[in-house]
């Protein structure tokens, strides 16, 4: 007499893994052991694909990454994949760059996924607002130089230059913005119109990658510098603008080159 066995059922389970910066071997352990549980990976186009090696062969790897806005990868649809390859797979890694809630729209996959009462869990990634200047010798913070750090988004969510960024660049704190290249000038301008020209800016791009390029100079400067540099929006990008830019190696000689040149 044979004997027909049904599917096994897997419980749902979805895992919101923050990846770091860039460099693959900045995931965290906790990261790594959430991989090798998967039997789905939804991984963003800021994701070094090498990540994927930690996973099951067999798991299913669903690129959903959306440098150009294609609606194929809207967030609505990231949302509903998430959770139909949960329903039918089992574990689902939602393997995102840098960390979940540093401008992820982590919270808004966690309450998707609650909302089908899908259980969850989060892994905390490596932000690059503080990391990619790290790796530079760039503290966000220093005694002395700057007791405190903004993290902003260049544009709202309308696209519009963030309105915060006058209230930031007031401050004597530290300002990182990310997703902010293309409107550079405008911020630039934002600083000059107060008097912060002197200040000291940084432009670096793909962060803790071999394929990092960084410009360093004064918010004066800092549009030519980058251009110099071949910097351009083909890959993530964040400014730094902040006395603790000082630190950085190579600001003296660099200082001293742009107060002889001007």
């Amino acid at each position: 007499m044979s004997v027909v066995t049904e599917k096994q059922y897997v419980d749902p389970k979805i895992t919101l893994v923050g990846a770091g910066p860039g460099d693959p071997d900045l995931i965290s352990v906790k990261g790594v052991k959430a991989l090798r549980t998967a039997n789905v990976i939804l991984y963003d186009a800021l994701v070094d694909e090498r990540l994927l090696d930690y996973a099951p062969q067999e798991s299913i790897k669903v690129y959903v990454g959306n440098p150009s806005g294609d609606e194929n990868f809207s967030q609505d649809v990231v949302n509903q994949l998430m959770v139909d390859y949960a329903l039918n797979f089992g574990h689902v890694v939602r393997l995102k760059g840098g960390d979940l809630f540093v401008f992820g729209r982590g919270y808004e996959e966690l309450n998707y996924a609650a909302s089908y009462s899908i259980e969850t869990a989060i892994v905390p990634g490596i932000s690059s607002a503080i990391s990619v200047p790290g790796l530079q010798g760039i503290p966000v913070t220093h005694k002395g130089s700057s007791e405190s750090v903004w993290i902003l988004s260049g544009t709202d969510s309308k696209g519009n230059l963030s309105l915060e960024l006058h209230d930031a660049a007031r401050s004597k704190a530290t300002v990182v913005v990310l997703l902010g290249f293309d409107r550079l000038p405008d911020i630039v301008a934002i600083y000059q119109e107060i008097g912060k020209g002197g200040l000291p800016a940084a432009v670096i791009q793909n962060g803790s990658m071999g394929n990092e390029k960084i410009a360093i100079g004064l918010v004066n400067t800092i549009v030519e510098v980058a251009d110099e540099k071949g910097i351009d929006n083909t890959g993530p990008v964040l400014l730094v603008f902040g006395s603790v830019l000082e630190l950085h190696h190579d600001f003296q000689r660099i200082k001293q080159f742009f107060e002889t040149a001007l």
